[in-house]
């Protein structure tokens, strides 16, 4: 009797340790990113209108550049490093990697200074769509991966730890985008 009953207390606090969402800063950060691998509905919601702002884009760039990113996402592989408490709020420190579409950008401009003709139209004058279909086609086709460090401040509300709004740097750094040659400068 003694042995069913240590079994179903074992038993009981295993499932017990897998039920429910962990509460910490670290929980709420994975859960967060994890929308993005998921392509959860509200990530790409939130997509849609990043891409639908695109005025440059054509409706069919906007759509090869919305599968850019859901790949970048899909794809996007992270590691929690650090976690630091201060009261009710926290600083999760997390090494993302993801494709490095600032480089691919970064390349296609240096193309296009070097091979101008390439993006002209039957006329002789440059037409931005060619480059713009270029520089997507580079986007697509990149494996070149680059690391960024993330620092996620995460607040408690109502017992729950919460990812706050991320910065446009963060944005950047998870769209892949970022300029990093900046921080070198400064």
């Amino acid at each position: 009797m003694k042995k069913i009953l240590v079994i179903f207390a074992f038993l009981f606090g295993l499932v017990g340790c897998t039920i429910g969402p962990a509460n910490t800063p670290s929980k709420a950060v994975e859960e967060y990113l994890d929308r993005y691998i998921d392509n959860s509905d509200v990530v790409m919601e939130e997509l849609d209108d990043y891409v639908a702002d695109r005025n440059e884009l054509d409706d069919e760039q906007k759509d090869t550049y919305k599968e850019i990113l859901k790949k970048q996402y899909s794809d996007l592989k992270y590691e929690i490093t650090d976690e630091k408490y201060d009261g009710d709020t926290a600083t999760v420190t997390v090494k993302l990697t993801v494709y490095d579409l600032y480089k691919v950008q970064k390349d296609a401009d240096k193309h296009l200074a070097d091979n101008a003709d390439e993006f002209k139209n039957d006329e002789g004058v440059y037409d931005a769509s060619k480059f713009i279909k270029y520089k997507l086609d580079q986007m697509k086709d990149t494996t070149d991966t680059i690391d960024y460090t993330l620092e996620v401040n995460v607040t408690k509300v109502d017992n729950a730890w919460q990812v706050e709004q991320l910065s446009n740097e963060a944005l950047q750094k998870i769209h892949g985008i970022y300029n990093y040659e900046t921080e070198s400068l400064e």
